[in-house]
């Protein structure tokens, strides 16, 4: 099969998917809501909008400029022309009781509570990655979808980018690499935050305390929003729980992985100390499987060690290597100097030319996002499991806070997958759970 004829047979796949959709849903347009309207919540909706009979009716956000901008860019691409219900506070929006799917794109800190509030309303809901900030969060997530029967759709889509799924397909299942005993994933962007600038007040269009909720309260800080939250440990898990969850989560995607049973991290701040972010600026770790280890590295500064793949993952087999990022594939047999495989980001503006015009889309990511909404939609008809499953986001998302918590530990960690512990290390354990800031209640499973 060439890659005309994958991508071929994809295209007859997604097009079942929707049509299993659209029957599912021809009754009457599912209703949706969004937490939090930022970047790629937008990004996330939009796509939404444009492959289902969905009707928006409902915006949630604690920036109210944030907040309408959402509501007139949804009353425009709708096919209805309403204008959505807006609120400041989700809880409020989840009174009404009357949503069918809901979106969470806060930042990370604003993941699980809200998650686990929807689907004791009866929603079905696409959570942002990582998850949680904690462990137990991410447990808790795991159980109320569960115990409500809800279907949860992690917005890890590496698991429906079309050309990693031809390189899985192509290389991986028909066995090119040969034995397959070490991965790389890596991210050299140079993403953190390098100002410092003063705190001042918060701007009048924010509720900051509702923006802080159960986090820390800090000083208010432009760095906080929108956006660059994450140079803050107090709102994420750093850029391993931003960038190496998506290539962890591919990796075990790929080769059908699950729980790490050792994971080993160190690294800090030893280049950017000017900076007002907390974050490291340089880490690695070794996630340990039984079948192989996949080492994790990134550096915020310097060259990347491939130019052409500065945010990726290298899998080595003794039959050829594969080497996978975001923009394409190359798979390059053993003994051969160029690739005899390899494959591109699908771009799709002849079906959605506004893809070529809106604000902030990664252009390259949104046929991969389309098709992970697909998948969740086709769960959702069909009641079963997404491909992003809210266990194996849990998985992705702990393994990467484990690595945060053996760095600040100092040493290696032991995950019993079964009792959701690490085995013989009290002190890792309590450091499961942050505390919450009142009145925030920390869930529970």
């Amino acid at each position: 099969m060439n890659r005309r004829q994958f991508l071929g047979a994809g295209a007859a796949g997604l097009a079942l998917s929707q049509a299993v959709v659209e029957a599912a849903f021809a009754d009457r347009s599912p209703r949706v809501g969004l937490i939090g309207c930022g970047w790629y919540g937008k990004v996330d909706l939009l796509r939404l909008l444009q492959i289902a009979p969905v009707e928006v009716v409902s915006l949630c956000d604690v920036d109210k400029k944030m907040l309408a901008e959402a509501a007139d860019i949804v009353a425009e691409r709708q096919k209805s022309k309403k204008k959505p219900r807006t609120y400041a506070d989700y809880r409020e929006m989840l009174k009404e009781k009357d949503l069918d799917i809901v979106l969470v794109a806060t930042p990370d800190h604003w993941h699980a509570l809200p998650m686990i509030a929807a689907v004791e309303a009866g929603a079905d809901v696409w959570v942002q990655k990582p998850i949680s900030v904690d462990v137990v969060e991410g447990q808790a997530m795991v159980a109320a979808a569960r115990k409500h029967q809800r279907v949860v759709q992690v917005g890890t889509q590496r698991r429906s980018t079309p050309h990693l799924i031809e390189a899985r397909d192509r290389v991986i299942k028909e066995g090119k690499l040969g034995k397959i005993a070490f991965v790389e994933i890596y991210c050299y962007y140079h993403m953190r935050a390098r100002e410092n600038p003063p705190d001042t007040t918060p701007p009048d269009y924010l509720d900051y305390e509702m923006w802080t909720g159960p986090a820390p309260l800090r000083p208010y800080n432009k760095l906080v929003h929108p956006r660059s939250w994450r140079a803050f440990m107090e709102y994420g898990n750093g850029i391993m729980g931003d960038m190496c969850i998506h290539m962890l989560d591919m990796v075990r995607w790929m080769l059908n992985l699950g729980w790490p049973k050792r994971i080993t991290s160190s690294g800090g701040i030893f280049v950017e100390k000017q900076s007002k972010a907390n974050i490291p600026d340089t880490q690695t770790a070794t996630f340990d499987f039984e079948e192989l280890p996949v080492v994790w590295q990134h550096r915020t500064w310097g060259e990347a060690n491939d130019r052409e793949y500065p945010w990726g993952a290298t899998f080595y087999g003794d039959k050829g290597t594969l080497k996978a990022s975001v923009f394409k594939y190359e798979f390059t047999p053993y003994g051969k100097k160029e690739p005899t495989l390899k494959g591109e980001a699908l771009y799709e503006y002849d079906k959605y030319p506004e893809d070529r015009t809106e604000k902030d889309l990664e252009r390259h990511v949104a046929s991969a996002v389309r098709w992970h909404m697909q998948d969740f939609l086709k769960a959702i008809a069909l009641r079963g499991r997404p491909v992003a499953d809210i266990e194996q986001g849990h998985i992705s998302t702990a393994s990467c806070i484990l690595a945060n918590l053996s760095m600040k530990l100092g040493r290696s960690l032991v995950w019993d997958a079964d009792k959701q512990q690490v085995v013989g290390d009290e002190e890792a354990n309590k450091l499961l759970r942050r505390p919450y800031r009142k009145p925030w209640l920390h869930p529970e499973v």
